[in-house]
């Protein structure tokens, strides 16, 4: 099953909802209670933590660099096989003598010195496009999740009466 959220979940009509916005009070700098309006509709937007989550994952990537190990890295050596017969692995060995270096195993992900296993390219793909209503779909949705004081204080914050 795909892991895109679901694009009917997502069309919600906001006008339809204004009707069970609630009626709450401006206050005015000196403290006091100077009017009443009702909640922005986006406080009752649907809270899908879902969405937030892959939205919020998604647009992180987009600060990413590139990175990769050196395309010749455990290549640099003219190491062949010594072939069948020696009553040593087939892997390429170092030619040559004189030096510790000599006779050791080469080129292999398993060897000292040797390339790692699928090295890293610059050419991943490091980036992901996001989409721009999904994108206000997940403000919309943190915003109203940031009306509820349960939710709000459900990681430690704390909310002060006053």
């Amino acid at each position: 099953r795909s892991r895109r959220p679901c694009r009917r979940a997502l069309s919600v009509d906001l006008d339809k909802m204004a009707a069970a916005r609630p009626l709450v009070s401006v206050i005015s700098p000196d403290g006091a209670a100077a009017e009443q309006t009702t909640l922005p509709a986006v406080f009752t937007a649907p809270i899908r933590p879902d969405v937030v989550r892959i939205i919020h994952t998604n647009m992180a990537k987009n600060k990413r660099q590139a990175y990769a190990v050196f395309m010749k890295a455990g290549h640099q050596t003219a190491a062949e096989s010594w072939g069948t017969g020696r009553a040593v692995s087939r892997i390429p060995r170092v030619p040559g003598g004189g030096t510790h270096r000599a006779g050791q195993a080469a080129f292999g992900n398993m060897c000292r010195g040797g390339r790692m296993f699928a090295p890293t390219k610059t050419w991943r793909r490091w980036h992901r496009k996001v989409n721009l209503t999904q994108k206000r779909h997940a403000v919309a949705s943190a915003l109203a999740a940031s009306a509820l004081p349960a939710l709000v204080m459900a990681p430690g914050h704390r909310i002060e009466q006053g």
